[in-house]
C-alpha cells in the first residue's frame, strides 16, 4: 500500500525537522515544507529517504494563497495530501503596550490563522475523497503564561486555538480530525548556547523539552490511536505551566 502523505510545514529546522523525521520513520511519506530553508529541507529528505522513508522538499509562503496552491500541488506527488501539520512561524518580536501597532498583529496573524486557513481549504478535498484526515496545529504553550510584550504573538496563538476547536466540529463529518500541540521552550538549533536552567527549574518533571517530544505528540494524533481524538490541545511542557 502506498504510505500516507502529510504535509510538515516549516520543516527544514527545528520542531518541524524532527516531526518530518519522525512521521518518516512511522511510515508517514513527508512533505517536507519550507521557505528559505533549502539545503535544511533537503538534509531532512535525505534522512527520511536514508532510514527507508519517502520524503519531498516542498518550497512556498505558506502566508501567500498562489504558493500555497502550488506547494500542495508539489505535494502531491507524494499522492494525496490527507495530514497537515501548521508548524511554520515567522519573527515573534516582543513589544510592550505602547509600543504595539495594528502590522504587529497582523504579522502574527498570517502564520497562525491565514496560514492554516490556506493549508486545510487546500488539503480538504483529498482528506474528504480519502474518507478522512488528520490536522495538526503547533500552538505554544504561550497562551497559558501571560508573558508581557508577548500580545500580538499569544492573540494570534489564541485565535489558532479557536480554529481548532470550530473546525473540529465542522469537518467531523468528513472524518477530518483537528487538533493542536502547544510546546513550552523546547530549544532548538537557535537556541545554541541560551541559559535554560532557570527555565528548567520550574518544569516539574526536571528537564527541559526535546524536539522529539513533541513529534511524539504529533505522530499520536496523526495515528489511528487518536481517531476518536479532536478539537483537543495536548500540551507539551513537563507541566511547566501547573
Amino acid at each position: 500500500m502506498t504510505a500516507p502523505v502529510c504535509l510538515v510545514t516549516g520543516a527544514s529546522r527545528g520542531l518541524g525537522a524532527a516531526i518530518a523525521r519522525h512521521l518518516g520513520s512511522r511510515g508517514w511519506a513527508v512533505g517536507v515544507g519550507y521557505h528559505s530553508g533549502a539545503e535544511g529541507a533537503r538534509g531532512v529528505v535525505a534522512d527520511i529517504e536514508a532510514a527507508g522513508g519517502r520524503a519531498l522538499a516542498v518550497p512556498g509562503d505558506v502566508t501567500d494563497e498562489a504558493e500555497v496552491e502550488r506547494l500542495l500541488a508539489t505535494a502531491a506527488q507524494l499522492g494525496p495530501v490527507t495530514a497537515v501539520v501548521a508548524n511554520a512561524t515567522g519573527p515573534q518580536p516582543n513589544a510592550d503596550l505602547v509600543d504595539l501597532t495594528w502590522q504587529a498583529y497582523l504579522d502574527q496573524l498570517r502564520f497562525f490563522v491565514l496560514s492554516p486557513t490556506l493549508l486545510v481549504q487546500g488539503t480538504l478535498p483529498a482528506m474528504r475523497e480519502a474518507g478522512g484526515g488528520r490536522v495538526v496545529l503547533i500552538g505554544s504553550d504561550t497562551v497559558d503564561r501571560n508573558l508581557p510584550g508577548t500580545s500580538a504573538y499569544a492573540a494570534a496563538k489564541n485565535a489558532e486555538l479557536g480554529l481548532v476547536r470550530i473546525w473540529a466540529k465542522e469537518l467531523g463529518s468528513h472524518r477530518v480530525t483537528v487538533n493542536a500541540v502547544n510546546p513550552g521552550w523546547i530549544p532548538v538549533e537557535r537556541h545554541s548556547g541560551a541559559d535554560t536552567a532557570a527555565y528548567e527549574a520550574d518544569v516539574p518533571l526536571g528537564r527541559m523539552g526535546v524536539p522529539q517530544d513533541v513529534a511524539g505528540a504529533v505522530a499520536y494524533l496523526l495515528s489511528d490511536d487518536a481517531a476518536f481524538v479532536t478539537g483537543q490541545v495536548l500540551t507539551v511542557n513537563g507541566g511547566h505551566v501547573l
